[in-house]
């Protein structure tokens, strides 16, 4: 096995693979949108790069895939929605729930829905539009809530972006985009899970490696990073190499693929879910300035069929604590701790789009056990836990099919 710093193997694997990516891939170059790395406005590549000099060692521990179960719920419909992406609660029992689109929904408790206006423009596609929306920690007093979406460029392209303004009860006012990507142009899989601090004092933001491979491990992108940052959108002064300055300033983990979900536990830890390609979804336990190895090593293969290195072919990537195979597509992510189910407290819940499943995955410190593969019969995206201990769900439906909101209760 060949040992390499990741940032020198990033190099060596982009100098040949040059026809999918450039060998300097921090470099700049200009396009319609001003200043970008070079390789930015290229067509997204079809595998990862090949590095034929690693043996593979099949990863041996972790799998997760349980057969599914029926559900031991009773699973309500309670709305509608246009291609739902997630959910916040918001106090008194109402919701806001974003639409791929590009619409705010504000649910309220009798079950009336509404447009929120003020909403920011996005660049719609079949992984790009309006995805997360968080409260602040200081809600009760500033109302302010986050977005994540997929913004137009002035190229046609697009890029993750992160807005915050303040929720009225009808109207967002206020609107301040605080974050960009900074790699625009073509490519899907924009990330856009927020998490805040348990102190309330800072953000965690995923952003997608947006199918380009590469950039994942490119220090000076933001692309398959998880960044740590203030809430107004500056790096976090304890980063790990905030010093740096630019985008490693703002950097608490590189090597994701695709980071749906994130979720933060009673005990402090920072957990993540990550789709894989085929095969290899991920749960990570996220552990500042960790690389955890995308695209040079993973637990599933290429589209194609072309084979990735598993985890334990590069150990000085971090490997997942668990991982499925086949796929269930995780998307949202929640800890669960109310009172209707309180034989789940203290549980992660998953949610599974092409798996049609909701997962349960006990915690014992960093110690991950799968726990339920529930079979919910449609494709899971996003969910909360609502003020009473129900879970709600939205349905990832396609544009007018679908797009359910479903309420589970106790039996």
């Amino acid at each position: 096995m060949i040992r390499r710093h990741s940032l020198a193997l990033a190099l060596l694997v982009g100098t040949a693979c040059s026809a999918q990516q450039p060998a300097n891939p921090s470099a700049a170059e200009q396009g319609p949108q001003g200043p970008q790395p070079a390789g930015a406005n290229n067509p997204v590549p079809k595998d990862s790069p090949a590095e034929p000099s690693i043996r593979n060692v099949p990863a041996t521990t972790g799998h997760a895939n349980l057969a599914l179960t029926p559900p031991p719920f009773t699973v309500t419909e309670i709305g509608r929605f246009d291609q739902p992406v997630a959910l916040a609660m918001l106090p008194g029992g109402a919701a806001l729930v974003t639409e791929k689109p590009g619409h705010l929904k504000l649910r309220a408790a009798d079950g009336k829905v509404t447009n929120v206006t003020g909403v920011p423009a996005v660049q719609l596609s079949s992984q790009g539009g309006l995805l997360g929306v968080v409260l602040a920690p200081d809600y009760a007093t500033s109302h302010a809530i986050y977005l994540s979406y997929s913004e137009p460029r002035p190229n046609g392209g697009a890029s993750l972006a992160l807005m915050k303004a303040v929720f009225d009860g009808a109207a967002l006012t206020g609107q301040r985009v605080i974050w960009r990507a900074g790699s625009d142009g073509p490519g899907g899989q924009f990330g856009g899970a927020i998490a805040f601090a348990p102190d309330g004092k800072s953000l965690f933001l995923s952003s997608g490696e947006r199918q380009r491979f590469m950039p994942a491990q490119d220090p000076e992108q933001a692309l398959g990073k998880i960044l740590r940052l203030t809430l107004d959108g500056a790096a976090w002064p304890g980063n790990p190499q905030y010093k740096a300055g630019g985008v490693r300033a703002q950097t608490w983990t590189l090597g994701h693929r695709n980071p749906y979900g994130l979720a933060f536990t009673p005990d402090g830890r920072l957990w993540e879910v990550e789709m894989g390609p085929k095969g290899g979804d991920e749960l990570n336990l996220l552990r500042p300035g960790r690389n955890y190895g995308w695209p040079i090593v993973s637990n599933g293969d290429n589209y194609s069929g072309a084979p990735i290195p598993d985890h334990p072919s590069k150990p000085e990537f971090a490997a997942p604590e668990l991982w499925w195979s086949p796929t269930i597509s995780p998307g949202g992510l929640i800890v669960y701790s109310g009172a209707m189910f309180p034989q789940y407290k203290g549980s992660l819940m998953i949610a599974g789009m092409s798996g049609k499943t909701l997962v349960r995955v006990t915690l014992n410190g960093a110690k991950a056990t799968p726990a339920n593969q529930w079979n919910m019969g449609f494709r899971v995206r996003g969910l909360a836990q609502a003020a009473d201990g129900a879970i709600w769900l939205v349905e990832d439906g396609g544009r007018g099919a679908e797009g359910r909101l479903f309420r589970l209760s106790r039996k």
